[in-house]
């Protein structure tokens, strides 16, 4: 049940028909894996927390720098030296105190990832490297849960739902394999704050729908996002059926 109280905190989307009260209850008992409070995880743990979903788990074993402020926009100026998942706790309870918070301070090994992704419902990569994508990738194969992944450096974007539960899903090594050239990261290359606001926002409404059961998610499709021409383009993308991750899943 709802109560009065969050009747009126979520009125405004309870107002939609895709939603109603039976999709606010449905995000009242979901719970949701951010892998990292940076520029993508700032939107993703922000929107989630005011929308409702009940328990938000939050994994990131880093600490809040100057450099940034920039774009991670769920810390400031006096989180600078503190923990990214304190300093994260502390808006969301101011955001939601109704939303449970699970902290992960510690960076996550396989034992821990997979029990991590397994005790959550979505699982969203906000992270900013390669060999995490993969790993956190392979747990949701092996839980069998959905994955939402954002990336963004310089003024490009990319968004994708991997959902290996649907027969046309890919999942993140069949598009990206073992990767390709040397990884740049935003201290490398720069990124702009708003670009991965985007992104990240996008990520939360992909979850959202995930998990309140409505719309069309962003699985078998890529969004790349041009920041610089504001234009975004979506590529289709099937699954590997030789993929080292997944294909063992779909028989």
């Amino acid at each position: 049940m709802l109560s009065d109280q969050e009747l009126l905190r979520y009125s405004r989307q309870i107002l939609l028909s895709q939603v109603d009260i039976d999709g606010q209850l449905k995000l009242k008992q979901a719970k949701a894996l951010v892998v990292g409070l940076g520029g993508l995880g700032s939107p993703v743990a922000l929107y989630l927390a005011a929308a409702g979903v009940g328990a938000l788990h939050l994994a990131d074993f880093d600490t809040v720098d100057l450099t940034n402020l920039q774009r991670q926009v769920i810390h400031d100026s006096a989180s600078v030296g503190m923990s990214k998942v304190d300093s994260a706790i502390q808006r969301l309870q101011a955001i939601n105190p109704e939303v449970a918070l699970v902290a992960h301070r510690q960076a996550l090994d396989d034992d821990t990832l997979a029990a991590a992704v397994a005790a959550v419902d979505v699982v969203l990569d906000c992270s900013d490297n390669f060999t995490t994508r993969e790993a956190v990738n392979a747990a949701c194969v092996d839980a069998g849960k959905p994955l939402v992944s954002g990336a963004a450096i310089r003024l490009e974007g990319q968004l994708s739902v991997f959902d290996t539960r649907r027969d046309n899903s890919p999942c993140y090594h069949c598009l990206y394999g073992h990767g390709s050239e040397a990884e740049l990261t935003c201290s490398e290359a720069g990124v702009l704050g708003p670009l991965v606001g985007l992104v990240g926002s996008l990520q939360a409404l992909e979850a959202i729908k995930l998990l309140a059961g409505f719309g069309e998610p962003l699985v078998g499709r890529l969004l790349l996002i041009d920041a610089l021409s504001t234009r975004m383009r979506e590529l289709r993308v099937k699954r590997d059926p030789a993929c080292a991750v997944c294909a063992s899943r779909h028989g």
